[in-house]
């Protein structure tokens, strides 16, 4: 059973949430909060895997309530629910340890896979999702930061497949355009995650973005 936990302040929100997941046979919402320290002091007492978490709350917003949530060793995995309008805020939370990106308006089929796969242990959501999302808000990212001289430790390889992972490929789809095995180019993924000290892929994508190794018009490997 995958416990979920919904943070959002607003009710309305929460309870079309709990509809769509309570009839899941393999989901159960354990708990709701409208605000961010709401669900960071609800966690001390309730056991969740997921969070589905909004962006702008009273009190404590998302991005610290993430970065609180993912600090915490075998916590849950965190989603960020957002909207075009708060997209710097939902950057904030990935670079925060957040999963993913999930739009407000996510049909309820796209909802439900997200939080199995995050569950399953693949640690960004709808990673064409992510890709739009960036793409909607590069004007507030920087050109570039000391990390970016990190990208010469990957191979040729490696870089490649860090800019399909920013372009929103599967890890399927960048097989079938490398030629690859799937294995191979998770294996890939796994060192890049290492070489640069990575959490996830959800960072992959941001640090390919924030350090112009990728950009919206100009994507380049």
């Amino acid at each position: 059973m995958i416990r979920v936990m919904l943070v959002d302040d607003q009710e309305l929100v929460r309870t079309g949430f709990r509809m769509v997941l309570g009839a899941q046979p393999d989901i159960e919402v354990v708990g709701e909060a409208a605000d961010g320290l709401a669900a960071v002091e609800a966690l001390r007492a309730v056991e969740a895997d997921v969070v589905l978490m909004d962006v702008r709350m009273p009190r404590m917003d998302g991005v610290e309530a993430a970065r609180v949530i993912c600090a915490a060793p075998d916590g849950p995995k965190v989603l960020i629910l957002t909207t075009f309008d708060l997209d710097e805020y939902a950057f904030a939370a990935i670079k925060a340890g957040a999963a993913g990106f999930l739009l407000k308006d996510v049909p309820p089929a796209e909802l439900i896979s997200a939080i199995r796969s995050v569950h399953s242990g693949d640690a960004v959501v709808a990673p064409s999702t992510t890709r739009r999302l960036l793409d909607r808000f590069a004007v507030l990212l920087p050109e570039g930061d000391a990390r970016r001289e990190d990208a010469g430790v990957l191979t040729a390889r490696e870089r490649e497949v860090m800019v399909h992972v920013a372009r929103g490929l599967s890890n399927s789809e960048i097989a079938a355009r490398l030629h690859l095995a799937e294995a191979t180019v998770k294996t890939h993924l796994g060192r890049i995650l290492a070489k640069l000290g990575l959490r996830d892929r959800a960072q992959v994508v941001v640090y390919a973005y924030e350090t112009g190794v990728v950009s919206p018009d100009h994507p380049r490997g």
